[in-house]
């Protein structure tokens, strides 16, 4: 007995001793850093200790000093990548090593469900093509990281994840809309790309903001205790403070976004909002104010199946337009326009390959500033009236635009009276006209500003024009 418990007692001080060092989960085995930069790594060491950090790319030992609580910060400079796996020792008289770590350029992934949707797809909502992607999926290029689902009324320190490799077993589980952008910005660039994923679904905007975000909106309640609260996602801060403030201090290329479905009935408050969380992101992060962020436009779908009986259907059109109108406020940023692949009985688009090629379309023109392809879809810019015909002017026009199947069907006219009529619409050019035998005098026009549409105009290059309207009624 007496030699058991000296064992133990010998197993406890080795393992306390090797605690010495702690990193966060993002600080792991098969990681991704970002290349050709400034790093931040952080962690804990016993107190007040000198902490020595060696990359093997170039040797160098940098040190640092744990504080009295034993936390820890240092900054390393990391090269171009070269493809090549390589290791981190970190030591305070006790050592840890980090191995198969690449250099690359990595992303924050972020948003609610059709960002969290895997490539295996949901029960009953496949995703287009998943199956023989995940089975080509093995890349020991790309590297994956899932933040676990979690909510807190404060900022916590660390997440509950792990890097993975790209394969067939973790890509199944992985984000699919992510996936498709690392995917094609792999294959594009040639480097490799890390890509750390932090979802939930059903979440509101509120949800992925600091209290510091939201104080100009006195509606977004912030919680000060746990009675009461139904839905964490939904909940101000308490996704921002599990899912997101653990890893603000990690250097990161840019953001790429998919949320919005959960604010449908509150556009009049999104844009601003929005803007906010990009800004207030790309502060707390400590890097350029003007970090990309990327971002998808929500799909059509028919929001009359979630409407509950006797309650007026919101039109999600208005979202799109506040989507819309939040590209234009935040810099260094790109809506990838999804006109084209939502489902009306799915709030769930099987198209999420669409979504991330768009997605990966913006950063590759407006971040790599790769040249010969397009990435902006056409933008409403005005109209002209003459007797009984609309004329429409777009900009982001340089091919001009098209129409799929040649025929535009999505279009509406009201006279004074605000009554919308369909409407016979067609192209000169870069520019649509419209009439209808049922407005004499027309004095606005909408295009595909309906909860679930399939959008008919496109520019030349096969991007779709999100739905929009001359008016502000």
């Amino acid at each position: 007995m007496k030699r058991i418990i000296i064992s133990s007692i010998i197993l406890l001080l080795f393992l306390t001793a090797k605690a010495d060092i702690k990193l966060p989960a993002i600080f792991s085995d098969n990681m991704l850093m970002q290349q050709k930069t400034q790093v931040n790594i952080w962690g804990q060491a016993s107190a007040n200790k000198t902490v020595t950090i060696k990359a093997s790319w170039n040797k160098k030992a940098i040190k640092t000093t744990a504080d009295a609580n034993g936390n820890w910060k240092a900054v390393l400079t990391t090269p171009v990548t070269d493809g090549k796996t390589h290791n981190l020792s970190i030591s305070d008289g006790k050592s840890i090593t980090i191995n198969n770590i690449l250099l690359g350029d990595l992303w924050f992934c972020s948003g609610q469900s059709n960002m969290e949707m895997p490539m295996k797809g949901y029960k009953n909502q496949p995703i287009e093509g998943g199956t023989m992607d995940i089975l080509n999926s093995k890349n020991n290029s790309i590297r994956i990281f899932t933040i676990k689902r979690n909510a807190s009324l404060t900022p916590l320190t660390d997440v509950t994840g792990q890097w993975q490799e790209a394969n067939p077993e973790t890509i199944r589980e992985f984000s699919a809309t992510a996936y498709y952008f690392g995917r094609q910005l792999n294959k594009s660039l040639q480097i490799p790309i890390g890509l750390l994923h932090s979802s939930w679904g059903g979440s509101s905007v509120e949800a992925w903001m600091s209290k510091e975000m939201l104080e100009a909106y006195p509606q977004a309640k912030i919680p000060t205790s746990a009675e009461g609260i139904k839905d964490k996602n939904r909940t101000p801060t308490m996704l921002y403070n599990a899912m997101v403030y653990p890893v603000l201090g990690m250097t990161i290329k840019g953001f790429i976004w998919y949320q919005g479905e959960s604010n449908y009935d509150r556009a009049n408050t999104y844009t601003s909002m929005f803007s906010d969380l990009v800004k207030g992101w790309r502060a707390k992060w400590a890097q350029k104010d003007t970090i990309p962020f990327y971002y998808c436009q929500i799909a059509p779908y028919d929001y009359s199946l979630v409407t509950a009986k006797g309650k007026d259907v919101i039109n999600s059109a208005f979202l799109r337009e506040a989507q819309a109108k939040a590209e234009f406020s935040i810099p260094k940023s790109g809506m990838a326009v999804l006109m084209d692949a939502g489902l009306k009985e799915c709030i769930h688009p099987s198209k999420k390959q669409v979504a991330g090629e768009r997605l990966a379309l913006l950063a590759l023109v407006k971040t790599y500033r790769i040249k010969g392809i397009t990435a902006e879809s056409p933008v409403y810019k005005s109209i002209e009236i003459h007797n009984d015909t609309v004329q429409i002017s777009f900009e982001r026009t340089d091919l001009w635009i098209t129409a799929k199947n040649a025929e535009l069907k999505q279009f509406k006219v009201a006279g004074e009276d605000k009554v919308f009529y369909p409407a016979k619409a067609w192209i000169v050019r870069s520019k649509v006209y419209v009439k209808s035998e049922q407005v004499a005098k027309p004095v606005a026009v909408r295009y595909a500003f309906e909860n679930y549409t399939d959008a008919d105009l496109f520019d030349t290059e096969g991007l779709p024009v999100s739905s929009f309207r001359s008016d502000n009624w």
